[in-house]
């Protein structure tokens, strides 16, 4: 679809920003988009607590070999990197957010959502894999959290736009002011 206005005039007090707000617009509304980005990030690390939580609680009531899975060492390796990079997404983002409550933070943010986006894919996938073919079974919390980390990484931004438009441009331009 494509929606076009012709001769359409705003309000002065319906303009972005209000006053202030005047020829500002575009980077008013990029403003929000990185705060879309701080958000999509914080619900990626939700989503990867969340994946934790079911394959932790799965691995110590569900038995191998007479043994809960949470007794095999590769369980608590898978569980252990699991829970590191819950930890360093979570400490970037807060990072990312300190900066853009500070008025900076762009590049941090898209950065910070590009990177748990990422993250929460891949360790609901692991999720996963530790709840063996019962993963894949919708009875089980964990297949809806894989679904709902795969969309993380489209809206808000691709990681492909985000590098490309937002984190090298901005790091580029970046490095240029201090050069």
């Amino acid at each position: 679809f494509e929606l076009t206005f012709d001769d359409f005039e705003v309000p002065f007090d319906s303009l972005i920003g209000g006053e202030a707000g005047l020829g500002r617009g575009f980077y008013l509304q990029m403003g929000a988009f990185a705060s879309g980005r701080l958000q999509t990030a914080a619900r990626a690390l939700g989503v990867m607590q969340a994946g934790f939580e079911e394959a932790y609680a799965y691995c110590r009531t569900r038995t191998a070999f007479g043994r809960a899975l949470l007794d095999f060492q590769l369980t608590k390796l898978s569980l252990a990197r699991m829970a590191a990079r819950i930890q360093a997404n979570r400490q970037f983002t807060y990072q990312a957010a300190r900066l853009l409550s500070e008025g900076e933070g762009q590049i941090e943010a898209a950065m910070a959502k590009a990177l748990a986006s990422r993250a929460a894919e891949e360790i609901t996938r692991d999720a996963m894999q530790l709840h063996g073919g019962y993963g894949y079974a919708e009875e089980y919390p964990i297949s809806r959290l894989f679904v709902d980390a795969r969309v993380l990484s489209i809206f808000e931004g691709t990681e492909e736009v985000l590098a490309l438009r937002v984190i090298g441009k901005g790091l580029l331009e970046r490095v240029g002011r201090n050069t």
